[in-house]
């Protein structure tokens, strides 16, 4: 299964999913390319260092939203790599209907809370400040909802009383990494369908 990831950020989670596949422990898939939309964002230099081509990809738009031409050239790259599986880890845009439809139930997120509670950003600081005695995170199919397509699978993060942010900033972090490469082995591995 060819697969492409989309990250913004430091490309934490991008390096699971290609350490899992080095590791073996995720087997039928290949990811044809990371691309982020900001320029200089340390995924690039995370996907280099796997051996996976990496490129910045301009949405043509400040902000969380593309322009029509960036979106396309999105969409273009991607069909024409003949990417089966989009995976978003850590990208910041919101994909418009387009996008979505383009690859429709093929596209799958990571959002650092146990949807539905705490859409949209900082979704850890808002489960902190709101005081939870669990969070964690979840992958999900996208739809044209923010954060709100089909739950695939969660993990769960017992809050501590001690815990300050970065400390659960951190535990969550761990809890993605483990998540999201366990969701895609069994995506290639059929047990999760896509489409």
């Amino acid at each position: 299964m060819k697969a492409a990831i989309l990250a913004s950020g430091r490309g934490s989670n991008a390096d699971a999913i290609l350490k899992n596949i080095e590791s073996g422990n995720l087997v039928n898939l290949e990811v044809v390319a990371l691309i982020t939309d900001i320029v200089d964002a340390l995924a690039l230099e995370v996907g280099k260092s796997h051996h996976v081509r990496s490129l910045y990809l301009d949405p043509m738009r400040k902000g969380a939203r593309f322009s029509e031409e960036g979106v396309k050239k999105y969409i273009d790259f991607l069909k024409s790599e003949n990417v089966e599986l989009v995976i978003l880890a850590g990208f910041m845009r919101i994909l418009p209907p387009e996008f979505v439809d383009a690859f429709k139930n093929r596209i799958i997120n990571l959002h650092p809370s146990l949807l539905p509670l705490f859409k949209g950003k900082d979704a850890i600081k808002q489960a902190f400040d709101a005081g939870v005695k669990q969070c964690g995170c979840t992958v999900h199919f996208v739809s044209n909802e923010l954060d709100g397509g089909e739950i695939i699978a969660q993990k769960t993060v017992d809050v501590m009383p001690n815990y300050t942010l970065d400390i659960l900033e951190s535990k969550v972090h761990q809890a993605e990494h483990l998540l999201l490469p366990q969701v895609i082995a069994d995506i290639a591995a059929g047990k999760i369908k896509l489409g």
